[in-house]
């Protein structure tokens, strides 16, 4: 009775957002590049032009489907053949289907915020106001987060497994 019962507990963890799997159409993060070919055989994947302790490969799909028809672009980050981190992009307009879509599938977010930013430049372009709107996930080390500027075309949501953000685009 007690393995039944222990199964059952870790099933039900198992499935917790606490437990959340960050997947992009079904390729999680720790998948390899196989994976990323398999389920987007158009990707183009190749060494990452500048030296990161992040990843060292990506792999780009210039039109993929995603969160429940959203057309969007991705780009997967590898390092020693483990997706350490996936950006997908796609139109701001689409923001609040993606934002559904994802709360669905990853959980109820940790965070969510819309800012409005004042102006502060002189000059008519810095004039407006500026409203973000931010969604964040985390699991363990892994994190989700959803950007999106209500006057920009692109939004985008970055997947990513520990310090990636951080390290990507430092200098070496």
């Amino acid at each position: 009775m007690r393995n039944t019962e222990l199964a059952v507990l870790l099933l039900a963890l198992a499935a917790s957002p606490a437990f959340a799997v960050y997947d992009a159409n079904g390729v999680a993060l720790g998948g390899s590049e196989d994976d990323v070919k398999r389920k987007f055989p158009s990707v183009r994947c190749q060494p990452l032009e500048w030296k990161s302790k992040a990843a060292d490969r990506r792999c780009d799909d210039s039109k993929i489907v995603f969160a429940g028809g959203v057309p969007a672009r991705i780009t997967f980050y590898l390092s020693r053949n483990a997706i350490q981190a996936f950006d997908v992009r796609f139109e701001t307009r689409e923001t609040e289907r993606v934002t559904g879509f994802l709360k669905k599938r990853y959980g109820a977010p940790m965070a969510e915020a819309r800012d409005t930013l004042e102006p502060k430049g002189k000059s008519e372009k810095d004039k407006k106001q500026r409203v973000i709107y931010r969604v964040r996930w985390e699991a363990g080390k892994d994190r989700a987060v959803l950007f999106s500027e209500v006057d920009k075309s692109r939004s985008s949501l970055l997947v990513s497994r520990g310090d990636f953000e951080e390290e990507i685009y430092r200098v070496r």
